[in-house]
């Protein structure tokens, strides 16, 4: 048994025991931190009107070039399995995904929409679901665990008709990918115009994801025919001004054969360092959108409950006011009511019901009040008792409508809301705070980390 073998079923065994890497359980983990039913960062998020995505647990990587570019060779290199079909004509008609799992299974396109939810908006482009595929292998090898490949169609000039359009859903693709291989072959097809243009579009959205390799660099001939090759590449690369730059590379890469050696340098693992590269810098950028979302969160609370407090304390006002008016409002009739009372009744009742010093008394205060009343005409008098009718029912309405309180949680609701907050600050932080250490202490001495 070659040694080949022997690392492959060590690397399974480790899978099938439940042994994973450090970055795999990171970001496995923050995404439990978001995705938890019962407290999870996006549920939480919810109650205050913050909406949060969750992280994914791998990258993805696509691959685009001309047929015959070597992209389903090279997965399965990476993979150390024949999961793509390859060959010299077009074996990828679609866009196919290839993960690692439990098991050996193929999917279609609605089981693979269902797989990656945040690839639904596929469905929009016409044909293009009916082409896509996943394979599911078991293999651990490099860091597969970690990579979701995207295997995209050969792109070929002519009249090649693609059942869908093949542009967008590749310019739509790279705006979710972590990382964009781009494969040029030697045999004649790496100076496709499709390629060319769809290349010089991505460039200019995702030019930092864009990586360009020299595929099966082995079958151009002699170093002088690779480096013409390459020099053509170059070339109509740079003719087109989003891809004339500086530090502009393209390393020769192609798939080792013990049975056919070459001479022609072999930088293969410098792709496999751009995927372990993009995999660091999605840990880290996982765990630093973390702590945002954490802040984004705490603020939304402490937001809330002190809005809550503001409206709290504008309905007690308002209801002072309401009460200080409905009081008015009723003063105005009672008033009245009491003048009619005690016009009708005679000063002997009234000395019976109050004794001589309060009647004396009510008739001073009441005095100024009587002598308007009578020198007005009987007419002036009713429409005066209207007019303070009328403003009785203004009184009533402006403390009825126009000072009406707004809504305000419950104290559950509020001690809920300080629940989350205690948990996202003391145990969502301690957790990330937690991992990060993790992640270093890949790199550096526990020395370093002490300081």
């Amino acid at each position: 048994m070659s040694g080949k073998i022997k690392n492959r079923n060590a690397a399974n065994a480790e899978a099938l025991t439940g042994g994973v890497s450090c970055d795999e359980r990171i970001l496995r983990d923050c995404h439990q931190l978001y995705t938890d039913p019962a407290s999870g960062l996006i549920s939480v998020a919810e109650t205050v009107g913050v909406k949060l995505l969750a992280p994914r647990k791998k990258i993805t990587v696509m691959l685009m070039g001309n047929h015959s570019a070597g992209k389903s060779s090279f997965i399965n290199w990476y993979v150390e399995e024949h999961i793509q079909r390859t060959g010299v004509a077009i074996e990828t008609q679609g866009f196919s995904f290839v993960t690692s799992g439990r098991k050996r299974e193929s999917l279609t396109g609605n089981a693979t929409l269902h797989l990656y939810p945040h690839f639904k908006p596929l469905q929009e482009f016409k044909g293009v679901s009916e082409y896509l595929s996943t394979e599911i292998c078991t293999s651990r090898q490099k860091r597969f665990s970690l990579v979701t490949f995207v295997d995209s169609p050969g792109l070929v000039d002519g009249d090649m008709k693609y059942p869908f359009d093949v542009d967008e859903v590749i310019m739509w693709l790279g705006d979710v990918c972590d990382l964009i291989l781009v494969f040029f072959d030697p045999m004649g097809q790496a100076l496709c115009k499709r390629s060319l243009n769809i290349v010089e579009k991505l460039n200019d959205k995702h030019g930092d994801r864009l990586h360009f390799y020299l595929s099966k660099a082995d079958e151009a001939g002699g170093e002088s025919d690779r480096q013409r090759v390459m020099m053509q590449i170059v070339q109509e690369l740079c003719k087109r001004p989003g891809l004339n730059k500086c530090g502009f590379d393209m390393p020769t890469i192609y798939i080792p054969n013990p049975n056919k050696p070459s001479r022609c340098v072999n930088q293969i693992e410098d792709v496999c360092r751009t995927i372990e590269k993009t995999i660091n810098q999605t840990v880290q950028n996982t765990l630093n959108s973390l702590e945002k979302d954490c802040e984004v969160i705490s603020e939304a609370i402490a937001d809330t409950l002190s809005n809550d407090r503001q409206v709290s304390a504008s309905n007690r006002r308002a209801r002072c006011k309401s009460c200080f008016l409905t009081l008015l409002g009723f003063s105005v009739p009672l008033a009245l009511a009491v003048l009619v009372v005690l016009g009708v009744l005679s000063k002997e009742l009234l000395e019976v019901a109050l004794g001589p010093e309060g009647t004396e008394t009510l008739s001073l205060y009441l005095a100024p009040a009587v002598k308007l009343f009578e020198t007005l005409s009987v007419e002036q008098q009713l429409y005066g008792v209207g007019g303070m009718v009328l403003l009785s029912f203004l009184l009533l309405i402006f403390a009825r409508y126009f000072f009406r309180t707004q809504p305000t949680m419950s104290g559950k609701q509020k001690r809920q809301l300080q629940e989350k907050l205690e948990y996202v600050q003391e145990v969502v932080k301690t957790k990330k705070k937690k991992l990060y250490d993790e992640y270093l202490r890949q790199s550096v001495s526990d020395q370093d980390m002490d300081m």
